[in-house]
């Protein structure tokens, strides 16, 4: 689905946040590294795919970008001109016992992978 087809909808949730930014919960099977994401740019070809350890991905459509930004070539950075994905926990996890736990102990050690992939298509 590309982001832009329903980034304007009537939902509640994405008017209230004037975009996506929401946490996905990853269907993993397992506690190791597995793909969670994969995008796809079909003009430039470009894909990039996020494996992770983590049990969510939250998604954000730049929503509160406002043209104070400016980029390469003076260019500027507006609602929804960018996008990131960020691999996670879920929100309010500390509140949740049913969701994975964020609780790190005194002398534990949190260990997390996330790698990112950026390729072509061969089109």
């Amino acid at each position: 689905m590309p982001i832009g087809a329903r980034i304007r909808a009537n939902d509640p949730q994405m008017v209230y946040g004037r975009g996506y930014d929401h946490n996905f919960v990853l269907n993993k099977s397992e506690s190791g590294l597995s793909l969670a994401a994969r995008v796809y740019e079909p003009r430039s070809g470009r894909i990039m795919e996020i494996s992770t350890t983590e049990p969510g991905i939250q998604f954000y459509s730049g929503n509160f970008l406002d043209s104070t930004l400016v980029g390469a070539a003076g260019q500027q950075y507006r609602q929804t001109d960018g996008f990131c994905l960020e691999t996670q926990h879920f929100p309010d996890s500390p509140n949740k016992p049913s969701f994975p736990t964020t609780v790190l102990k005194p002398q534990e050690t949190l260990k997390s992978t996330t790698v990112h992939k950026f390729t072509t298509d061969e089109s």
